[in-house]
């Protein structure tokens, strides 16, 4: 009965009907779809309701039929609704296949010459918003063909802050799953993104951030963290905090501070990070600026994210340590001339005597990055073997302090445990054993001594 429900009907008999001008009519119906929904809330609560189908209607129509003259309406049409209504929409289009329609319209889109901006600009921000509510956006990009489409749009417009901050967005959903993260890694994305992020700028905070967030995730890859090491970008990102620790004196960049410290935790997750942060001398930039920030109690992420990191890359020594690292020293009785023991015992104080063996197996690793398809399926079959499920087994044990017979001189004093239930004789003053009588009901009161 609404002038919404009306215009969505006709849409929907376009969409079916498809006749001779039917474009025109789409574009005009599409049209006074958005103006309404863009000036009256009532419009987009209606669209959002249970009962509405208007979500229905115009994913079908972009599914259906690529309306080229309509297409670019309806998505502005979701675009408003998931920014005004938030991400209880978002789920709605995830559940009725919306991600596999937008990116098989990003695909058409990217086709098209000259690209048409503000499409991608839309397309983007609907994926960035959607994307976290569907757990297999990444293999869907990967199956599309979509994967490589934002990578090149940030590679041919570098400097356009208004199309590069959505694509950078959708990267970041895409590099969550582990085989995107190296399929975009030997493209080339590792080294696109330290062309973004740089020193202390105020301009573009919003970019920065989001390009570290996406360097942290495509760095926890182990090919990725060995392409970056090689590169030298340990020290980059190492310069790259200590000039935004010197120039955030009033601290309203912790967040993008924190994001380097990120992208330096997962790029220390391997033997090679490790050692090129310790060659950079690392350690004592992040032990120095830890330092500062604790009198701040705002900045306590970067500290815990410093040490987190320091830990991880000191170099491990067995016990006993004959070198100063230790405050205690302990001397073996008898040290042999020759041996093992004599040779650790001989080593530099800066030597680490701990073998390293936790990349023996990267190339292994690597092939089982590439050969995963569905970590999610993995996760629901995944069985904790550590988890104990046998109840006997959790129930505690109680054990008694004392023996029974220790236990058994107490009986005198609570006759009720041992069942020996006797009635005292008034007249002879002596217990007697007690009878209980069948015709008795109620409960059995033994007269305490004050009664007597």
């Amino acid at each position: 009965s609404s002038r919404t429900v009306f215009l969505l009907s006709q849409l929907e008999k376009i969409n079916v009907d498809s006749v001779l001008g039917s474009s025109d009519s789409a574009r005009y119906v599409t049209s006074k779809i958005l103006h309404l929904v863009q000036s009256q809330e009532k419009t987009r609560k209606e669209m959002t309701s249970k009962g509405c189908t208007g979500i229905d209607v115009i994913l079908s129509t972009l599914e259906v039929k690529y309306f080229h003259f309509c297409s670019h309406g309806l998505i502005a049409v979701l675009h408003f609704i998931i920014m005004k209504c938030g991400g209880r929409r978002a789920s709605v289009i995830v559940n009725k296949g919306g991600t596999q329609i937008l990116l098989q319209l990003l695909l058409i889109a990217s086709r098209e010459s000259p690209t048409n901006e503000e499409l991608m600009v839309l397309l983007h921000t609907l994926l960035a918003k959607i994307g976290p509510k569907d757990k297999k956006i990444g293999m869907k990009a990967r199956i599309n063909g979509a994967l490589n489409i934002s990578l090149n749009l940030v590679k041919q417009n570098l400097h356009n802050l208004r199309l590069v901050l959505p694509c950078l967005q959708v990267l970041r959903v895409y590099s969550a799953n582990s085989v995107n993260s190296v399929s975009l890694g030997k493209n080339g994305i590792v080294e696109l993104l330290f062309k973004i992020i740089g020193p202390f700028s105020k301009k573009n905070t919003s970019l920065m951030k989001v390009a570290l967030d996406t360097l942290a995730a495509l760095l926890k890859s182990k090919t990725n963290a060995r392409r970056a090491v090689d590169r030298g970008y340990v020290q980059v990102l190492l310069t790259i905090y200590v000039d935004w620790h010197g120039h955030d004196s009033r601290h309203r960049y912790m967040l993008i501070r924190k994001g380097v410290l990120q992208c330096i935790k997962s790029v220390t997750n391997i033997k090679l990070g490790r050692k090129a942060f310790l060659d950079a001398n690392g350690m004592k930039i992040l032990y120095n600026t830890s330092q500062e920030c604790l009198a701040v109690r705002t900045l306590d992420p970067l500290v815990n994210t410093s040490s987190l990191i320091m830990r991880k890359c000191f170099p491990k020594n067995r016990l006993p340590l004959p070198t100063i690292k230790s405050a205690f020293h302990f001397q073996l009785p008898v040290i042999p001339a020759s041996g093992p023991v004599a040779q650790l015992y001989n080593l530099p104080p800066d030597v680490d005597d701990v073998v390293d063996e936790s990349d023996d197996n990267d190339d292994a690793e690597t092939e089982s990055e590439i050969e995963t398809e569905n970590d999610d399926d993995k996760d629901q079959l995944f069985k904790n073997d550590d988890i104990e499920t046998d109840i006997n087994k959790l129930k505690p044990r109680q054990e008694l302090g004392r023996s029974i017979e220790e236990l058994k001189m107490y009986e005198q004093f609570f006759p009720e445990l041992s069942e020996n239930f006797q009635e005292w004789d008034l007249v002879s003053k002596e217990p007697k054993p007690f009878v209980p009588d069948a015709n008795l009901s109620g409960p059995i009161v033994v007269p305490t001594a004050s009664e007597e």
